[in-house]
């Protein structure tokens, strides 16, 4: 396995790991709106924690694969890389709610058992997570452009 390959494995397992802590942050904040019980909140933060950092890490790895929205870059020295373009920072983000937001309503209906509050809690983040998964991969950009 390559250098790269290897490097490019541990970037996406980090990225995964900031991404959910900051996701569950949202989670938990949202839930606990919605169901008025903050145990339920931690709780619904607990399960996601973990079911979100295996999904995420698998579609950071599948968009890996795809050069759509990638820059192609030449350095003097003969080395290509790719950087994301602003709107794939966005089309990645909306697959990735699409995914994570099937993973929250289904949890929270387990939790609750009220598929309306499920889907309150499941909807709202819909919009507060894209606007947090944006500037997340864009901190991330900056830091993998700068090794």
């Amino acid at each position: 396995m390559t250098k790269h390959r290897i490097h490019s494995r541990r970037i996406s397992l980090i990225k995964g790991i900031t991404w959910r802590i900051i996701g569950t942050m949202d989670t938990i904040f949202l839930s606990w709106i919605f169901t008025g019980n903050i145990d339920k909140a931690f709780h619904i933060g607990s399960i996601e924690l973990f079911t979100k950092v295996i999904l995420y890490y698998f579609h950071e790895r599948a968009w890996m694969i795809f050069h759509i929205g990638k820059r192609k870059i030449m350095l003097e020295n003969g080395t290509i890389f790719y950087e994301d373009k602003h709107w794939r920072s966005f089309a990645k983000g909306i697959s990735w709610r699409f995914f994570g937001t099937i993973d929250t309503i289904i949890i929270a209906l387990f939790i609750t058992g009220d598929l309306h509050v499920a889907f309150e809690i499941g909807f709202t983040e819909v919009f507060t997570k894209m606007l947090l998964f944006y500037f997340h991969e864009r901190f991330w950009l900056r830091v993998t452009r700068e090794q």
